[in-house]
């Protein structure tokens, strides 16, 4: 992570100087209109499974701020968002030796839960979890724990990754946490025994997810 300060009007030359393919970067618009469109954002570089550098997220740092909370890298020929898995560089061990995977929608939550001691997780980049993504994962290992949001939006993403896991042949499970916490803000109120216990605690077989969603008052506004 680094944090990408105010542009300067040397910034071309300096990129430049520096080796970078200024005509990617424009193509690519992290330096748009000759300022790096990054500016004052917290920066997460995304990484290939072996650990090259292909894009960015930046996290806007103001509040009360209409800009978007998030930009991204655009997709090119290097990155490509809906084939990447942000932390799976430094996950995939984990993952083998585990046996399994957290997949969660962050890049903080990743970093919660890794620097909490639970390392065999990765991110979606923000997409829906993607086949290609899947089959990343399936490279370590055949079972995934499903950690999405509780709102609405985050139970039919979670709906569709299951199928999505499904069509690989593997074994999909959930996790919930309680309602208006994240994984990073879960982690932030809670002891690391109480988290680790609860994600034990808590994860069940998407058998158990989708029947105990079918008798829940709410699941008429879910997707079919």
């Amino acid at each position: 992570i680094g944090f990408c300060p105010e542009g300067d009007v040397h910034l071309l030359e300096e990129t430049k100087k520096s080796g970078y393919n200024i005509q990617y970067l424009e193509k690519t618009r992290i330096i748009q209109n000759n300022h790096n469109r990054f500016n004052n954002r917290l920066i997460f570089p995304i990484h290939s499974i072996s650990g090259q550098v292909l894009g960015f997220g930046a996290r806007i740092l103001e509040e009360n701020t209409k800009k978007a909370k998030y930009l991204n890298s655009d997709s090119s020929e290097i990155y490509q968002k809906s084939k990447v898995l942000y932390g799976l560089h430094l996950a995939k061990k984990h993952i083998k030796n585990s046996d399994f995977c957290y997949i969660v929608e962050g890049y903080t939550d990743v970093m919660a839960l890794s620097q909490s001691g639970i390392k065999n997780v990765v991110s979606n980049c923000g997409t829906a979890l993607t086949k290609e993504q899947i089959r990343l994962i399936k490279r370590f290992t055949n079972n995934i724990v499903i950690l999405f949001d509780s709102d609405l939006a985050g139970v039919n993403a979670t709906i569709k990754a299951i199928d999505s896991i499904l069509e690989q042949n593997m074994s999909p499970k959930i996790l919930q946490l309680p309602n208006h916490e994240d994984p990073a803000s879960f982690i932030q109120n809670n002891t690391i025994e109480f988290v680790k216990e609860y994600l034990v605690d808590n994860t069940v077989d998407f058998i158990d997810f989708k029947y105990n969603l079918s008798n829940s008052t709410d699941s008429s506004a879910l997707i079919r």
